[in-house]
């Protein structure tokens, strides 16, 4: 079985906007959503920024509050994300609905998970013994929990398969999704990632890491491609697709956003968190997504880089562009959106994925933005500062995550 894949809803919160329309508008205008910690005391932290949700009100997202105070910033999130999402597509199993719960999936997955609730938890058991850690603990805390509650939350009784691969997870957990309605497992699923690590475990370990920025600017902070960086900045958010089979969407009369046309998966089999430098394994992924598009040199082409703006990646993955492509590198239209909201690690691959979309939907490129001193080692076009207008007719977005996981996956006009 080989079925046609196309995007039928979006949905996102993030540092820049809790809503496509706002998420979209804002990178274009090169808004900087990264500042000040605010939710916590950073005097004895060696970061003091990060890209933080602001604004967000589970109750605009039909979240009911005994539900919100129940449950971890990142499931929050993933629910919110969700619902924008399946309001767009219109997609329904409930009784009476559109589609069979048995056919509808969810893929949705996080980096790291309950962080904020497992730091709670083992602050109780210090101080006050194990009797005092919620019951609620382990449910709330695990990977997978996301995905549950979206699941349940819209009867998708279909296949559920959290996916953890660091900063390429919600990369992943869209192309396999792609890959399951593809071969007929499915005939939608809800896709995407969650994360909510800004507190001061997470920022205390990527920092001691030698991970993250220690720029005291946070409007300019994050620099991908620029030879003034150093390390990504920390944020948090969800962004979610509604994939679904071609022929039932246009039979059902949903709008269809896009073509899922490519997705490529490698593992550089090298180091525990850096990249491989030669750009091998990432380039493959690469052209496996662009062969499997029917990628050509007559495409006007976008990338949406992984780009985090720490010294190893964009150096190599620079070099994997040139290694996929070729000297077709020079003519792409590349940008890094981590420049405007941080690096949302799991859902880092579907908030670009999701710009990638929107980049080739409005046929214009988003910027990179702070890129005011190209390092010469990233000599490619990645579209500085400003937005550019181009007849793309392709889509491309890779992430990269530790343990050498590699993703990207591809999109084209419908």
């Amino acid at each position: 079985m080989n079925r046609r894949v196309v995007v039928t809803g979006t949905g996102v919160v993030s540092p820049v906007g809790n809503n496509v329309e706002s998420f979209w508008n804002n990178l274009l205008a090169g808004y900087c959503g990264i500042d000040f910690i605010t939710d916590f005391p950073t005097d004895d932290l060696p970061v003091k920024i990060a890209g933080q949700v602001k604004g967000f009100n589970p109750s605009e997202y039909e979240i009911e509050p005994a539900f919100a105070r129940k449950q971890d910033k990142f499931t929050l999130y993933a629910v919110a994300a969700a619902w924008q999402a399946v309001k767009e597509s219109g997609i329904s199993a409930a009784e009476g609905g559109n589609i069979d719960p048995y056919r509808l999936g969810v893929y949705v997955g996080s980096g790291i998970g309950g962080f904020t609730t497992q730091v709670r938890e083992t602050e109780k058991i210090i101080a006050d013994g194990p009797k005092w850690v919620s019951p609620l603990f382990i449910p709330t805390m695990i990977s997978n929990i996301a995905a549950g509650n979206i699941a349940i939350r819209n009867n998708a009784c279909g296949p559920c398969l959290p996916v953890v691969t660091a900063c390429a997870t919600s990369s992943h957990a869209i192309g396999e999704a792609y890959r399951a309605i593809k071969h007929g497992y499915a005939d939608a699923i809800i896709a995407g990632g969650s994360e909510a690590c800004v507190m001061p475990l997470g920022i205390a370990g990527f920092a001691n890491a030698k991970a993250l920025s220690r720029a005291e600017d946070p409007k300019y902070a994050s620099l991908p491609f620029n030879k003034n960086r150093g390390g990504f900045v920390i944020a948090e958010g969800a962004a979610i697709l509604v994939l679904e089979e071609y022929e039932r969407a246009v039979e059902r009369g949903a709008v269809i956003i896009a073509e899922v046309c490519g997705y490529g998966n490698t593992c550089d089999a090298y180091h525990v968190t850096a990249p491989r430098p030669d750009g091998q394994t990432q380039a493959t992924a690469i052209r496996m997504a662009l062969d499997q598009a029917g990628y050509t040199s007559e495409d006007v082409l976008y990338i949406n880089a992984h780009g985090t703006g720490t010294a190893l990646n964009d150096v190599s993955e620079t070099l994997a562009f040139k290694l996929a492509l070729g000297e077709d590198a020079y003519k792409a239209h590349i940008s890094s959106t981590k420049s405007a909201m941080g690096h949302l690690l799991g859902a880092a691959g579907a908030a670009e994925a999701l710009a990638a979309i929107l980049a080739l939907k409005n046929s214009i490129v988003p910027p990179t933005i702070n890129l005011d001193e190209v390092d010469p080692d990233c000599d490619l076009d990645y579209t500085p500062n400003q937005p550019v207008k181009a007849d793309l007719t392709l889509a491309i977005s890779d992430s990269l995550g530790f343990g050498g996981h590699n993703s990207c996956v591809a999109f084209r006009k419908i």
